[in-house]
């Protein structure tokens, strides 16, 4: 994620938190940023598309094509996983953080 995200996201942060304590928001938002819903949809979409490729070649080597070499598959299959865990890592670090924002006394 590059700075400009991160920064959209504080500013988000503390427009929720005056918003919830009744003062007027101090922070702006960065202009030109990247909305983090957007790259976080992208994200996952980017993800589900590695694992629907990876299993496709698994079913095609399952199935006899002579065109799939069994290295290919176990490292596109690897590649499929490791980003589904980091995925679910990510996801895990923003409930956490939506977590403490909540859990916060104002």
């Amino acid at each position: 994620m590059s700075t400009q995200g991160i920064e959209q996201m504080l500013s988000m942060l503390r427009t929720s938190a005056a918003q919830a304590t009744g003062k007027p928001a101090e922070a702006t938002p960065v202009a030109g940023a990247p909305d983090f819903a957007e790259v976080l949809k992208n994200s996952i979409n980017k993800v589900n598309e590695t694992q629907t490729q990876s299993t496709a070649m698994a079913e095609k080597l399952a199935a006899g094509d002579t065109n799939q070499n069994l290295h290919e598959v176990m490292i596109a299959l690897q590649t499929a996983s490791v980003s589904f865990q980091e995925m679910v890592q990510v996801r895990n670090k923003i409930v956490s953080a939506y977590q403490d924002v909540m859990n916060m006394q104002v």
